[in-house]
């Protein structure tokens, strides 16, 4: 398990460079990984471990060249919206929202992600999509009474289920 501190970036993603102001998950280098296979992670708190653990060969990278946009919708006083602004998020926002991430890690008992990348991930064992088996590691853990959320018991049965299925 580990965050591939010293690891490079999918080749793919060595051919572009510079800040984009597309959102994550509509950057070319992402659109044409997903076309190879690659999924990017999910992005909700309870899975902030899932790159740590998923298998090595599964997993890869991308340094994030997105922006991330803040939208404010104006209404008026019967709820129509009367006006849509959206700016880049500052940079204050996104460190809080590594933050978040670097707090369910550190309460994990794992280092924090290393800072700039978007990850992509492949799924492993017979399972045909990373939905799929996200759905697989959350009926396990209901079967087995583990509330499927970022906590040590959770990361530890996700951890093992991981190793069986690439070993499998």
């Amino acid at each position: 398990m580990s965050w591939d501190e010293d690891g490079t970036p999918h080749p793919l993603a060595l051919r572009r460079t510079g800040r984009s102001e597309l959102e994550p998950d509509r950057l070319p280098e992402v659109r044409e990984l997903e076309v190879l296979g690659w999924e990017p992670a999910p992005e909700e708190l309870r899975w902030a471990f899932l790159p740590y653990v998923w298998p090595p060969a599964a997993r890869t990278w991308i340094p994030d060249r997105s922006t991330h946009w803040a939208v404010e919708t104006s209404l008026d006083g019967h709820g129509h919206i009367t006006g849509v602004e959206a700016a880049p998020l500052p940079e204050a926002d996104l460190h809080d929202l590594d933050g978040e991430a670097s707090t369910v890690l550190a309460g994990l008992g794992l280092p924090p992600r290393p800072g700039g990348r978007l990850w992509l991930l492949r799924p492993v064992g017979p399972f045909a999509t990373v939905a799929e088996l996200l759905g697989h590691l959350d009926a396990l853990a209901a079967g087995r009474e583990v509330e499927a959320r970022a906590s040590t018991e959770f990361l530890s049965l996700v951890s093992a289920e991981l190793d069986a299925l690439a070993a499998g």
